[in-house]
């Protein structure tokens, strides 16, 4: 899967099938914080693709760990914060992929002495 430029998240499908409802998307995510880490889930590379039919929105997301105890409420935001953003239904997928450093974007880390 292939990079979008300045940031280490995947391109998402509905960035070539959608490409005007992307930016409304996105500002509408990067309201969603992971409350421990400090960073938005968009920052930390925690959508991994975006699918969008005639019906609804589907986010593949992932968590920075499995039994992240934010976990259900910052699933519960983003699809909150992605139907306003999209303004349709949206389901989220999520996603058994691991997380790591290197899906944050690029530059975010480095107090943490990562990069």
């Amino acid at each position: 899967m292939n990079g979008t430029p300045g940031t280490n998240r995947p391109v998402w499908t509905a960035e070539s099938t959608h490409p005007e409802l992307m930016q409304p998307l996105k500002d509408a995510l990067v309201q969603v914080v992971d409350p421990e880490i400090g960073y938005n889930i968009l920052q930390l590379g925690l959508v991994r693709d975006v699918r969008i039919n005639e019906k609804n929105a589907v986010l593949n997301m992932i968590l920075t760990t499995p039994f992240c105890p934010y976990g259900p409420a910052m699933l519960d935001a983003t699809r909150h914060k992605a139907e306003e953003g999209l303004k349709m239904p949206v389901e989220i997928d999520l996603g058994m992929e691991m997380w790591d450093f290197s899906m944050m974007e690029e530059g975010l880390g480095g107090e943490w002495g990562l990069f």
